[in-house]
């Protein structure tokens, strides 16, 4: 028997089985050692390494992920000259900058175009949502070290946001990666690629959920009936005093307390529970970014950017498909495109976009945050039997604001049906390395935690 009655200052061997199965700080000691061993906690690098300059402006990302791929004929690369099978009901409307149009349900955004950039040549590697997904999220070419194992431990790419917050570290008393949305999920399946990977479970996201009737919720700090924070707090006093005894580095273990006190403070904190409660903004500025889930998860997003959270994720819903009742509905619109973009997806997002970058720009915060917009890929250009259209890697569009980026252009360009790129071809690989570049993650940092992104960072944006 390893322990047996009290333990150090008055522990039980029963409070010592109860803090090492207890998750909800996150990690127990079993899994920091098992990180240990696998030198998943090694000390964060120092930004720019060998005094190279940030080549970024940007200090955060707030990643908007249209989860299900919306339809680029229908958002930015709309097609007026296309026959109707391709082009849809849809006309295209002008925007700010004299010869660039977009699809008319976003007459909001078209007011932006001069402020913003948008990429009309993107194009993937697979038509399957759980890889596109993960290809997307992770910027590589396949997301995976080993593809054919992408659901063990270790072996799936980490995404976008955890190497950010890998190389930006723990500097504040919120985790470096939070992503604001439940699980990804294609059918009843989590997608591989939301989250650490090879760098570890220390770099996930940590997930906060905004519930229309509940507000944020907190879902790895939703305690047991029997755990209460009195209790979280005895168990932080435990875990110190083992942790004492254990032969870690001095880098790992200031590493490993950092994200327990985050976790306690989260749960503990009356100034923490404050930075999630939406109540607390002007009902008209909730108003404008839109009483959906997506639009107060964009304003909880602005909220902690705003406390120094260098990368917030926004997923605008669970699952892939319209008629999911998880989050918003994805936008993978097999059936019904048209009606459905005109009575939700397109209203919701032309009223929210522009209300996160008005609010960030008001408060002199735009130039310091990009603003990524972005689904995993396209729609057939055809439409199908079902007045939907299906998956299309082959092109796609994204829009980026903010962050430095130059706005009032348009980068790349598809043939005349966007079926496939015709000029400036860009991979989800080259739009990670931009996002890096923005804030200032070298490639020398990137090699040094052993990832390569093999994208070249698209200037044009800069």
């Amino acid at each position: 028997m390893l322990f047996s009655g009290r333990i150090g200052k008055g522990f039980s061997r029963r409070e010592f089985l109860q803090v090492g199965g207890a998750t909800a700080l996150g990690l127990t000691l079993p899994e920091l050692l098992r990180l240990k061993a696998s030198n998943s906690l090694t000390p964060n690098p120092s930004p720019g390494g060998r005094g190279e300059q940030s080549p970024g402006s940007a200090r955060a990302v707030i990643f908007l992920w249209l989860w299900g791929g919306p339809s680029q004929l229908d958002t930015w690369d709309p097609k007026p000259n296309a026959s109707a099978e391709y082009r849809g009901p849809f006309s295209s409307i002008n925007t700010r900058v004299v010869g660039t149009r977009i699809g008319e349900l976003f007459p909001q955004i078209a007011e932006w175009t001069d402020r913003l950039s948008i990429i009309r040549s993107l194009h993937s590697t697979s038509n399957d949502h759980g890889v596109a997904g993960t290809v997307g999220l992770t910027g590589s070419s396949t997301g995976s070290v080993n593809l054919g194992g992408a659901s063990a431990a270790g072996s799936v790419r980490p995404c976008i946001g955890s190497v950010v917050a890998r190389a930006k570290g723990f500097r504040s008393e919120l985790p470096p990666f939070m992503v604001v949305g439940g699980r990804l999920h294609q059918g009843k399946r989590a997608i591989a690629g939301e989250g650490g990977g090879t760098l570890g479970a220390l770099y996930d996201p940590f997930r906060l959920v905004y519930d229309p009737e509940r507000g944020t919720q907190i879902p790895a700090l939703q305690l047991p009936d029997n755990l209460s924070p009195a209790r979280l707090q005895n168990r932080q006093q435990l875990l110190q005093m083992l942790s004492r005894g254990r032969s870690l580095d001095t880098g790992s273990q200031r590493t490993i307390d950092d994200y327990r006190a985050q976790a306690l403070a989260l749960l503990t904190s009356p100034d923490a529970s404050r930075m999630f409660d939406l109540s607390r903004e002007r009902p008209e500025l909730a108003d404008l970014y839109g009483r959906t889930r997506f639009g107060q998860s964009c304003l909880l997003a602005r909220r902690l950017v705003e406390h120094g959270v260098p990368f917030v994720q926004v997923n605008w819903s669970d699952h892939v498909e319209a008629e999911e009742d998880a989050g918003d509905g994805g936008w993978d619109n097999h059936y019904r495109n048209f009606q459905l973009m005109q009575d939700r997806q397109a209203p919701w997002l032309d009223q929210t976009l522009p209300a996160l970058l008005t609010d960030l720009q008001e408060r002199g915060m735009l130039q310091s945050t990009l603003v990524v917009a972005i689904g995993e890929f396209g729609r057939t250009p055809r439409i199908n039997d079902k007045a939907g259209r299906d998956h299309w890697e082959h092109c796609y569009s994204a829009l980026i604001a903010g962050g430095g980026v130059r706005g009032g252009q348009v980068i790349g360009e598809s043939d005349a049906r966007a079926e496939r790129p015709r000029l400036r071809p860009v991979t989800p690989a080259d739009l990670a390395a931009s996002i890096m570049h923005a804030v200032g993650v070298t490639s020398e940092q990137s090699a040094t935690l052993g990832i390569n992104m093999g994208g070249q960072v698209i200037s044009e944006l800069f």
